[in-house]
């Protein structure tokens, strides 16, 4: 579904992607970890096409992003990043509905599009109603997940969906993320920088750092096999979450 050959990324000499190839298949979950500045949501941002590498290709479905192919392809990936990025100006169901709209979609196919993703994420239409800044973390995440949904795309990015809730919020958002992703069984890659989530969320997960990405494999893999002593610190420093335990993808 994702094919990455040989992309990379660099700003004013600086190496923020190094080449790297990775293939993600239809309907596998993909969860990308690594410390902040490691390239992780550079490479996720290559692949919805909001960076352009400087070299290298990458496809969706078979068909090379390009600037001619791009638009189209954009309209097959739903992309949500932490806080949710809405558009403070609109409310949460003008936010939701928004590239339906431009689609053309009839109003009567909106309002059922909008109803049907309200049940699934769990919230009430009154929500909808609001403006992003009326919301609390949580209701934003779950209306830009709406919003990321609408078109039913065929890929979902996630980049840190749930970094800035509080712990009890972020631990409710992932169980229903969770459950929704086993229900739509899209093509799912997420950016985070923690280990049980990326467990919990990933049927392989990739470790980056400096740029490159330094292990990919199951978290049983990572955890027995640690193909760099990066791997093994950064599990280590985060030997509080129940790695290999629990609702792990």
């Amino acid at each position: 579904m994702i094919s990455l050959a040989g992309v990379s990324k660099s700003y004013g000499g600086a190496v923020v992607l190094a080449p790297t190839s990775l293939e993600v298949g239809a309907a596998e979950r993909l969860a990308i970890v690594g410390p902040s500045g490691c390239g992780k949501s550079t490479l996720l941002r290559s692949i919805v096409g909001i960076v352009v590498p400087d070299r290298g290709s990458i496809a969706i479905a078979g068909t090379t992003l390009t600037p001619t192919t791009a638009p189209s392809l954009r309209l097959r990936i739903g992309y949500v990043i932490q806080d949710g990025g809405l558009f403070p100006h609109l409310t949460g169901e003008a936010n939701v509905a928004l590239l339906a709209g431009r689609r053309g979609w009839p109003r009567e196919r909106i309002e059922a599009r909008v109803g049907e993703l309200a049940r699934l994420v769990g919230v009430e239409r009154t929500l909808l109603a609001r403006y992003p800044l009326q919301m609390s973390g949580g209701e934003r995440q779950r209306v830009a997940l709406m919003r990321a949904l609408m078109l039913d795309p065929d890929v979902l990015l996630l980049d840190e969906p749930m970094g800035a809730l509080d712990p009890m919020v972020r631990a409710r958002l992932q169980d229903e993320l969770l459950a929704i992703m086993n229900v739509l069984g899209k093509t799912v890659v997420l950016v985070t920088h923690d280990m049980y989530e990326a467990a919990m969320f990933g049927r392989r997960i990739a470790v980056m750092r400096a740029g490159r990405i330094v292990q990919l494999g199951t978290v049983r893999d990572l955890l027995d096999r640690p193909a760099d002593p990066f791997v093994a610190e950064f599990l280590g420093a985060q030997r509080g979450a129940p790695l290999g335990m629990g609702k792990v993808a």
